[in-house]
């Protein structure tokens, strides 16, 4: 049985202020897929996924949710964005902002019962339950992320859009964090954007690199060409069951 299409995007062309961005994007990702998208800051990474949203206007091509429009299937996806600045002294509880993520869909003024049912089920999913009533700005760099995806899930989403998520986080929670999201993949469709070449590689079931233009052969192999093609310099691929990168010299560097 074949997978379903849940993303497609056809010769996507994106510019910002006049300037080139996105340009000849063709990629269609699959229900089921975690795909990790690498590649270099400035490439388009961010882009790409607020073009998914229907945040940014394309200049030409298509993108397709789940067979339909982006403004009509918008809701079918999560976001957590790459930075998520909180006012610390605001008084608002863990809770509350997850609850924030069931706004399209409320009926009426309140919450109902089945909000409040969503909210309790999703920090249970990312393990945050016992710290529903805290304040936000009480909370770890690692803790508030695990907030912002249960507030990302509680819509019921098929798809999950994270945009750098681990940037500002210690690297004990980066492990665990990406156990999250590989446990999360199991049951929805998950595209990440991330620097972490070693953590893609390890959790990912499939790797993209995007510099303006889109590496991608839909399997988890990270070659020498995609690495070259993001980052425009050579590199060699040593295996001893992590990968390493290592550089050849160029431009006077060596790695």
């Amino acid at each position: 049985m074949t997978a379903e299409e849940v993303i497609r995007i056809k010769n996507l062309y994106v510019s910002l202020a006049g300037t080139p961005v996105l340009e000849d994007i063709n990629l269609t990702v699959y229900q089921g897929d975690f795909l990790g998208i690498i590649g270099p800051n400035g490439g388009g990474k961010s882009t790409l996924l607020r073009s998914i949203l229907g945040l940014v206007k394309p200049d030409k091509g298509e993108i397709s949710i789940a067979g339909g429009s982006v403004e009509k299937n918008h809701t079918l996806i999560g976001y957590v964005p790459q930075y998520a600045v909180f006012d610390r002294s605001f008084p608002i509880k863990v809770r509350d902002v997850v609850l924030m993520g069931r706004l399209a869909k409320r009926r009426g003024r309140f919450y109902s019962r089945q909000d409040y049912e969503q909210m309790e089920r999703c920090l249970e999913l990312v393990e945050m339950q016992e710290l529903r009533n805290r304040p936000i700005g009480d909370l770890s760099g690692g803790e508030r992320q695990r907030v912002l995806v249960a507030r990302a899930l509680v819509a019921d989403p098929i798809i999950l859009l994270l945009d750098e998520p681990t940037a500002s986080v210690d690297s004990h929670f980066q492990a665990t964090f990406y156990e999250l999201l590989e446990r999360l993949s199991k049951t929805m469709t998950i595209v990440l954007v991330s620097h972490d070449i070693t953590a893609i590689s390890t959790y990912v079931s499939t790797i993209a690199c995007l510099n303006r233009t889109l590496h991608y052969q839909h399997n988890k192999e990270l070659t020498v060409e995609m690495i070259e093609h993001g980052y425009n310099c050579p590199v060699e691929l040593i295996a001893h069951g992590i990968p390493h990168r290592v550089l050849h010299a160029h431009d006077g560097v060596v790695g």
